[in-house]
């Protein structure tokens, strides 16, 4: 029988191309939206992060829940209302789940739930990080811990319970390599600061496999979604550059004018985290694209 996957956060970067996936694997999806009624091809229920209000008929033949809701990291500068909505549109959403779940009848077998890398903090430098380790102590891995603590709540309820730390997502229709491509194919790319912080990477159709993976197979608990070659930014900058075959020769942009121009989030540009895969991969998953260069081949070539 057909199996029916509801995601929050579906029109995003990740669950537009999740959803392709999911439909094309044969199952059916659906959409929780703060606007059901502007979704097109996929059938959407409404709720209300703020107001905690969700239209329960959404868990009426659901078999999974795939949480990606949460506004976006980069998209605006981090003043106090922003981290605010940071904060709240991902823990408020996550509780929302986990309360709805918890007074009415389902049949959810699991939840997937989005986490990202900067549970490890803006930069860890050179230390390897794998699931077992210590949480930082910055902004984004606050945000991160308190997001993954609502997400617990709903493994205490019995069910499984996946967290996915999603790296940083390459994909061309939008995100990071996107914003990093559009310089580069004017031969205007180069490292970021002292370009040796690690970027721990992953191609956007392994980590909607790896959503996918953690949801068919009897994954729990936390499994960072990188690939297995984290680089530093001075190897990513001239991998991109040589993927577009332009030159790749500008000095660093200094550190000092990141931070003028970005505030506090110059920190996710200016640190980095070298993070492993290796936990999914001896959970059985088998990446498409472990390599940067087959990575951006695939995706901007």
């Amino acid at each position: 029988m057909t199996k029916t996957v509801l995601i929050t956060g579906g029109t995003g970067l990740i669950g537009s191309r999740l959803t392709e996936l999911l439909v094309n694997q044969g199952y059916t999806v659906k959409y929780l939206s703060r606007s059901p009624e502007k979704v097109k091809g996929v059938k959407a229920y409404a709720w209300d992060i703020q107001k905690q209000t969700i239209d329960t008929e959404c868990l009426q033949g659901t078999d999974y829940i795939i949480n990606l809701a949460g506004a976006g990291i980069a998209d605006e500068k981090w003043n106090k209302e922003r981290k605010k909505v940071l904060l709240e549109s991902r823990t408020k959403s996550t509780a929302l789940l986990k309360d709805t779940l918890r007074d009415n009848d389902h049949s959810v077998k699991a939840v997937i739930s989005a986490s990202a890398i900067g549970y490890y903090g803006s930069d860890s430098g050179g230390v390897l990080k794998k699931e077992d380790s210590r949480f930082g102590d910055d902004f984004l891995a606050t945000v991160t811990k308190a997001w993954e603590a609502e997400a617990d709540m709903i493994a205490d309820q019995g069910i499984r319970l996946v967290k996915i730390r999603v790296g940083l997502v390459l994909s061309v229709e939008g995100g990071a390599l996107e914003k990093l491509a559009k310089p580069a194919k004017f031969g205007l790319n180069a490292p970021l600061g002292s370009g040796d912080q690690y970027m721990s990477w992953i191609h956007i159709d392994d980590l909607c496999d790896q959503f996918i993976y953690a949801m068919e197979n009897p994954l729990e608990g936390a499994y960072n979604g990188v690939a297995p070659h984290p680089v530093t930014n001075k190897v990513f900058t001239k991998a991109t550059s040589a993927a577009l075959h332009k030159p790749a020769f500008l000095p660093p942009v200094p550190a000092f004018a990141l931070k003028l121009a970005l505030g506090e989030m110059a920190s996710m540009l200016l640190g980095g985290s070298k993070v492993s895969s290796e936990k999914i991969e001896n959970a059985g998953y088998q990446f498409k694209y472990p390599h940067l260069e087959d990575a951006l081949k695939d995706l901007l070539s």
